[in-house]
């Protein structure tokens, strides 16, 4: 037997939106990997808002100084790729960045995003997105609108997008109730 349990939004916690209008794109190309998000001498900082101070550094500085809260991250494939640290995608939230739109995703870095609130969202049309743009993206409809073109995205999951509305995974975790399991 389960238990289906909704999770309320944490506040105070940049959720991704459902949908949204007018996102500005930076954009990244293939393979970019975590040592490139966040280099590996930030890693003994744990402060998301300090990391983000280093996002980029060394492969696109302007970066850091210039992203603002509901810009989006844009890459193609394998984005954050690399070592398995979480600091990457709590980079990229410390700068107000909740949502990364690739054409696939390095596997742990897709979990690390989701455990710590970032929506990670596949679109295989990323390279028609250009860098400044700005985008609407609806995540209901699993659509991309940049320059007047539309892209399909996959879908969300439900429990995905319940762990994202929570604030990450410790959140979402700390409002499920227990569920009774059947012993004899």
């Amino acid at each position: 037997m389960t238990a289906k349990k909704s999770v309320p939004i944490k506040k105070g916690v940049m959720n991704p939106p459902q949908a949204a209008q007018n996102m500005r794109v930076w954009k990244f190309g293939d393979d970019i990997d975590t040592d490139a998000i966040i280099p590996g001498r930030f890693l003994t900082i744990y402060d998301p808002k300090e990391l983000a101070k280093h996002a980029f550094e060394g492969t696109r500085d302007e970066y850091a100084k210039k992203v603002k809260a509901g810009d989006i991250v844009v890459g193609g494939r394998n984005f954050g790729c690399g070592s398995s640290r979480e600091h990457a995608p709590l980079a990229l939230l410390g700068g107000g960045v909740n949502v990364v739109v690739a054409q696939s995703f390095a596997r742990i870095f897709f979990r690390n995003s989701v455990n710590v609130g970032v929506l990670p969202v596949v679109c295989k049309d990323t390279d028609k997105i250009a860098d400044g743009a700005k985008i609407t993206l609806n995540v209901k409809k699993g659509i991309i609108e940049a320059d007047g073109k539309q892209f399909k995205t996959e879908p969300v999951p439900e429990f995905m997008q319940g762990i994202i509305d929570a604030g990450g995974l410790v959140e979402y975790a700390k409002n499920l109730k227990e569920v009774p399991v059947c012993t004899r």
